[in-house]
């Protein structure tokens, strides 16, 4: 099997498919999908790669793409690849100071911005980067500042490639390119210290193409996924590669916040998610349970019941389920289970593969049990996104799925998983002594995460670096703490503290509307959130749950006191990052006062 090269992946598709959709994005205006056939998608990323040869774009130049999911970010990104240049994409939720900092980390001249707040941040730090000649605007919307006099909106950058003027320059690149160029410099957001630039090469795609037909054979030109996550991510980005490989149509999400909307119009066979989205669902369907009675209840119950035992104890292990199980499993397929899926918008649903934090074993038995193919998988920028995922059948819950084919992994000192493979980065950009630290002389990649291996199935335990160590000597991980209590339908965020204090404690932000909704049943009075999360009341009803959830950990690692926030954990103060991950230190620096508190005798 032939896997094609980044540069001409979309012209060999088009050959193939012709005016069969290759793309779908959401009208804001008129509120309708529209359709890019494969031969329009071919035309722009060709014109494109004419423009950015007309700009003075060379060869193996870093090109900067900073917007939410949009096909411009895809004709940009294979126009790029068509030119052998570099494609930097910086997530749209980074601020001034990460754009300034990438931008001139790559040395980055021309950045494409996607609408007002992108354009707006970029432009705001156009005098501190020494190399940015020129800002290129998506969307036409976007009004620029009085004092810019160098921006070009997307169309006018097009229209540099009308008619295809320098076509003989991009075709000798592209006919020039291999597959030990390099096509993209991915910024890892950054959990602790400053962010660092992953080399992904055309060879690390190609390969990635190449293991994921052989474990993932389920997808085809006949699919449609939704495109969600956001393109700069590793898991979408490499997720949405492999589908445009297949010939699989992709619906583009323009606004994260839409999904439930955009999913239930669009009714896609497959997305790729963070674990987050699935756990919604769980707190919905607990919510629904919850708020039932009688015979209604009595059904929803069992459907789960039989639903558990028919996936899970057969289905999953390659086994045929007893009759009668079956033919009670086919019904609730044709009741319970088909509304909850309509309810959500995958009621056409393949697969769904979810990575990015940890799943909870109840969450992801509940999710097979209602007959979604939810395939958990683990993965890092630096292996290109899949390190393992689960097979269709023989998962094993509670792990994150079998090792990719062809990938070579061992675990190491302190339970490290270990990586070597086509997949795995050459390095970091313009920073040797992390590439040091990173990858040993043998090439073995250390992940800074623990696991376990059993055969090829791959468990984690924590991620090294996260580990906290009480005053007392002991080791919590906090993510295992967090995974378990984020499941609690009235727990939206939570950061476990325990690093050199004397015991474990948590800041939680509850689900404001549904602990709200909880105080006015019980005749609970309060004039701001801030007292009502003060109120006994509902400090009893957390401890309870959170008792009741902890009570498989050690004592020495369940949580012992908590504070309930009256505002939710955020990026623009630092607390998150652009993938919505922890910044442990400084939300220990930012709520340092109340941390304090809990731990004052």
């Amino acid at each position: 099997m032939v896997y094609h090269h980044l540069s001409v992946l979309i012209h060999r598709q088009a050959e193939k498919y012709g005016e069969k959709v290759a793309l779908r994005y959401r009208d804001y205006e008129t509120e309708r999908w529209l359709p890019v056939a494969w031969n329009e998608f071919s035309r722009q990323v060709r014109q494109a790669a004419n423009a950015m040869v007309a700009l003075g774009v060379s060869e193996q130049e870093n090109v900067g793409v900073f917007s939410q999911n949009k096909p411009e970010c895809l004709y940009s990104y294979f126009a790029a690849y068509a030119c052998r240049a570099v494609t930097i994409p910086l997530y749209a939720t980074s601020s001034p100071t990460q754009v300034q900092y990438i931008v001139n980390d790559a040395q980055i001249r021309f950045l494409f911005v996607g609408e007002q707040f992108q354009y707006d941040a970029a432009f705001r730090v156009f005098g501190l980067c020494q190399s940015l000649q020129q800002l290129i605007i998506f969307d036409r919307r976007v009004v620029r500042d009085p004092r810019d006099q160098t921006s070009i909106y997307f169309d006018e950058f097009m229209r540099l490639g009308e008619g295809l003027p320098h076509n003989d320059t991009v075709e000798a690149r592209t006919a020039q390119a291999s597959p030990d160029d390099l096509a993209d410099i991915l910024y890892t957001s950054g959990t602790t210290g400053e962010p660092k630039g992953v080399m992904l090469h055309h060879s690390n795609y190609l390969e990635a193409f190449r293991t994921h037909r052989i474990r993932l054979p389920l997808i085809t030109d006949r699919d449609v996924s939704m495109c969600f996550l956001p393109l700069t991510h590793v898991f979408e980005r490499g997720w949405t590669y492999v589908c445009l490989e297949r010939g699989t149509q992709v619906c583009i999400n323009l606004r994260p916040q839409d999904i439930q909307t955009t999913i239930k119009e669009v009714r896609p066979t497959a997305m790729c998610s963070v674990p987050r989205f699935w756990e919604k669902v769980y707190q919905g369907v607990q919510e629904r349970i919850s708020q039932e009675t009688g015979l209604r209840k009595a059904m929803m119950l069992d459907a789960i019941r039989v639903g558990r035992e028919h996936n899970l104890k057969y289905v999953r292990l390659g086994k045929t389920p007893p009759v009668m199980l079956h033919l009670r499993y086919k019904f609730y397929e044709k009741t319970i289970y088909a509304l909850l899926k309509k309810t959500i918008g995958i009621e056409r649903g393949k697969l769904f593969p979810t990575a990015g934090a940890a799943v909870s074993d109840e969450v992801c038995e509940f999710v097979h049990s209602v007959g979604i193919n939810m395939l958990v998988g683990y993965g890092l920028t630096e292996s290109t996104a899949t390190v393992s995922c689960f097979p269709t059948v023989n998962y094993v819950i509670g792990s994150v799925g079998e090792v990719m084919p062809d990938l070579e992994v061992k675990i190491g000192v302190n339970d490290e998983i270990l990586l070597r493979g086509k997949t795995i980065t050459k390095g970091y950009y313009k920073k040797p002594v992390s590439t040091a630290e990173a990858i040993d002389s043998d090439g073995w990649f250390h992940t800074g995460d623990a696991g376990r291996l059993e055969g090829r199935t791959l468990y984690l335990t924590e991620r090294i670096k996260d580990l906290f160590k009480t005053s007392n000597g002991k080791y919590v991980s906090p993510q295992a703490l967090e995974t378990k209590m984020i499941v609690d339908r009235y727990i939206d965020q939570i950061a476990i503290i325990a690093d050199q204090r004397k015991f474990v404690s948590a800041l939680i932000v509850p689900t404001y509307d549904l602990v709200e909704k909880f105080a006015r049943e019980q005749g609970i009075v309060w004039k701001d959130r801030a007292e009502l999360l003060q109120h006994p009341a509902i400090m009893a009803f957390y401890r309870d749950r959170i008792d009741t959830l902890q009570q498989q950990f050690a004592h020495y690692e369940q949580i012992k006191r908590f504070t309930l926030l009256p505002e939710p954990f955020s990026m623009e103060r630092g607390e998150l990052t652009n993938t919505l991950k922890l910044k442990r230190a400084v939300v220990a620096r930012n709520y340092k006062e109340i941390i304090d508190r809990m731990y004052a005798e």
